[in-house]
C-alpha cells in the first residue's frame, strides 16, 4: 500500500487537488464546474504535445521544435484549404507536414551525431521562418491568420462530446492511446530500455534508430493535431499558434516524471502535470496575477522539479551505501 501511495503520480494528484482548493478559496468562481471544464480548452493543446514529448525524453532525446511545428502545420493546412482542397485532404497535408518535421529532426540527429537540443533548437527557428514565408503565399503576411475554413470545421473548436469540450475529449482520447502504447506494448518497453542505456540497447540488437525516429515523428504529428485544433478554436491558422506551448509542455513532461537523462517517464504523470500547469495559470489570472508573472512561475516550477528529482536520485544512491557501511 505504501508503495502505491508514494508513486509520483499520486503525489502529483495530491498537488493538483491542493492547487484547486487554494485557488477555489481565493476565488470561489474558479471551482465552478463550467469554468473548470471549458477552461481546459485554453491549455489542453499543451498536453497534446507534452505526452509524445515524454516518449522522446524517455528515449534519451529532446525536441523543442514542436512549438513552431504547431504553427507550420496550421499554415500548410490553411494553405491547402485556401486553394480549395477537400477538408480531409487539407488535414492530411497538415499531419504530413508534422510527420516530416519530426522525421527531419530525427534524421539530422542520426546522421550528424549532434545533440538533439542543438538540432531541434535550430529547427524551432527554421520551421517558424518557413511558416512565415509560406503564409505569404496567400497574402497572410507576418503573423496574420489564414481563415476561410468551413463552418463545420470551426464549429468543432466549440463542440462537445459526452458533455466534454472537443479539445479536452481529443486530448484524453489521444493520451489514452499513448498511455497504452508506452506502458503495455513492446514499443514502450524499447523506449524505456533505449533511454536507460542506448549503447547496451544497440549492442543487444534493439532497433534504436527506428524507435527514436518514431518518437520524433509522433511529436510532429501531435504538433499537427494541436495546430489543427487551435485553428478550429480560433477560426484561423497562424504562425504563432504554438509559441505559448514551448515552456509549459516541457514543464509538463518533466513534472510528470520524465527524466532529462532518459529512461524514466509516465504518460499518466504528464497528463496530471498538464492540468496542474493549466489550472495554475488560470488560477493566477483569476486571482489578479499578471500573465507575465504566471509565465515566470511556470519556468521556476520547471527548475524546481528538475532540482528536486535530481536531489532525490542522489539520496537514493547515497542512503543504501550508508546502510551497508553501518551493517
Amino acid at each position: 500500500m505504501k508503495r502505491y501511495l508514494m508513486r509520483w503520480e499520486v503525489l502529483l494528484l495530491g498537488l493538483l487537488v491542493l492547487e484547486l482548493l487554494v485557488f477555489g478559496f481565493i476565488n470561489p468562481r474558479f471551482l465552478r464546474p463550467s469554468s473548470m471544464l471549458f477552461g481546459t480548452s485554453d491549455f489542453v493543446q499543451v498536453g497534446i504535445v507534452a505526452v509524445p514529448l515524454t516518449f522522446v525524453i524517455i528515449a534519451g532525446g529532446i525536441d523543442v521544435s514542436f512549438a513552431s511545428t504547431v504553427g507550420l502545420c496550421a499554415i500548410t493546412f490553411g494553405i491547402a484549404n485556401f486553394f480549395g482542397l477537400p477538408l480531409p485532404v487539407a488535414l492530411l497535408v497538415g499531419f504530413a507536414t508534422g510527420a516530416l518535421a519530426g522525421l527531419l529532426n530525427a534524421t539530422i540527429i542520426r546522421l550528424t551525431g549532434l545533440q538533439p537540443l542543438v538540432v531541434t533548437l535550430g529547427s524551432l527557428y527554421m520551421f517558424s521562418g518557413a511558416a512565415t514565408v509560406l503564409s505569404g503565399v496567400v497574402g497572410a503576411n507576418g503573423y496574420e491568420g489564414i481563415g476561410g475554413f468551413p463552418a463545420a470545421f470551426t464549429a468543432l473548436g466549440y463542440a462537445q462530446i459526452f458533455g466534454l469540450p472537443m479539445p479536452l475529449f481529443v486530448f484524453l482520447s489521444f493520451s489514452a492511446v499513448l498511455l497504452v502504447l508506452l506502458h503495455l506494448t513492446r514499443f514502450g518497453r524499447l523506449v524505456f530500455q533505449i533511454g536507460q542505456n542506448e549503447n547496451a540497447a544497440r549492442h543487444s540488437g534493439m532497433p534504436v534508430a527506428r524507435v527514436q525516429m518514431l518518437t520524433y515523428v509522433m511529436t510532429g504529428v501531435a504538433a499537427a493535431l494541436a495546430g489543427v485544433m487551435l485553428s478550429a478554436y480560433f477560426g484561423s491558422a497562424r504562425v504563432d499558434l504554438g509559441s505559448a506551448t514551448l515552456l509549459p509542455a516541457i514543464t509538463a513532461a518533466v513534472l510528470g516524471g520524465a527524466s532529462i537523462y532518459g529512461g524514466q517517464g509516465s504518460v499518466l504523470g504528464t497528463i496530471i502535470a498538464t492540468f496542474i500547469i493549466g489550472y495554475l495559470q488560470q488560477g493566477l489570472q483569476m486571482s489578479g496575477v499578471p500573465s507575465q508573472i504566471s509565465s515566470a512561475l511556470s519556468g521556476a516550477l520547471l527548475v524546481l522539479v528538475v532540482a528536486l528529482r535530481h536531489g532525490a536520485a542522489l539520496l537514493r544512491d547515497i542512503i543504501p551505501v550508508r546502510t551497508r557501511q553501518i551493517d
